[in-house]
């Protein structure tokens, strides 16, 4: 019986207790103040939540401008690309590798040689030519070019063809004389031999890259001089020897980039 009348009056005790913390206003007010502080963080929470999405949003967009910056760049760089390097190929009817197209194959041509005060360029003449008659003067010819010796493995008199071709990744062409490979960073086309005109001969000439695999013209046998070329000796002195050595003769290298 003593036990139960104790467990009474304990229960009792706490009830009143319990109604007194209810009823006390300081405990009340600083659970008011501890609430409102919670409510301040989750508002500064989200503030920063908010901030931090603002920051990702802004560098989601800068990001999407950078990559329609760079596809618009790398479009350029495709169109750039379709404007591809022009060259010609002397000695041969096609174009060389699977990155090139033939835009024409012809008859390498130019002036004849004992013709004072002649073009001094090689040219590159389509098969399916477009003429005129509407001159009557006679001061200026275009003759085509022969192999003068059997050097590059052809008879006399044979014709000299040539391709004009178009690099469709390369942009930039480059005939390297005395090399017979690229540099880094540039690919070759095709390596030859550094011909010119024979240095008796009167009409001007230029350095073109024979290539390594020279062919010739069907029907083109005869012996009718024209526009000749023979293959280019270093000769010491004014050129440095070494790396060059005299009587030594030059290769050549057609590059792209």
């Amino acid at each position: 019986m003593a036990a139960i009348i104790f467990l009474v009056i304990f229960i009792a005790q706490a009830i009143a207790e319990k109604r007194i913390l209810l009823n006390d206003p300081d405990l009340l007010q600083s659970q008011i103040h501890a609430l409102e502080r919670k409510v301040e963080d989750v508002v500064a929470k989200n503030n920063d939540l908010f901030t931090k999405y603002n920051d990702q949003s802004n560098k989601y967009n800068d990001l999407a401008t950078k990559y329609t910056d760079l596809s618009a760049k790398y479009n350029t760089l495709l169109t750039k690309t379709n404007a591809g390097a022009i060259y010609v190929r002397w000695g041969r009817t096609d174009c060389p590798g699977s990155n090139t197209e033939l835009v024409y194959s012809g008859f390498a041509g130019g002036s004849y040689c004992h013709h004072a005060g002649a073009a001094a360029e090689f040219v590159c003449l389509p098969r399916d030519p477009d003429l005129t008659t509407k001159f009557s003067s006679s001061m200026a010819f275009m003759y085509g070019s022969e192999y003068y010796q059997d050097e590059f493995g052809h008879g006399g008199g044979n014709d000299l063809p040539c391709s004009v071709c178009r690099s469709i990744a390369e942009s930039s062409v480059l005939m390297i004389p005395g090399k017979s490979s690229c540099y880094d960073g540039w690919s070759m086309q095709y390596h030859g031999d550094l011909v010119a005109g024979y240095i008796g001969n009167e009409a001007a000439t230029q350095y073109i890259c024979l290539d390594e695999y020279s062919e010739t013209l069907s029907g083109g046998q005869s012996a009718d001089n024209g526009k000749l070329f023979f293959p280019v000796k270093a000769v010491c002195g004014s050129l440095a020897c070494p790396p060059y050595h005299n009587d030594r003769y030059l290769t050549c290298v057609v590059c792209t980039k």
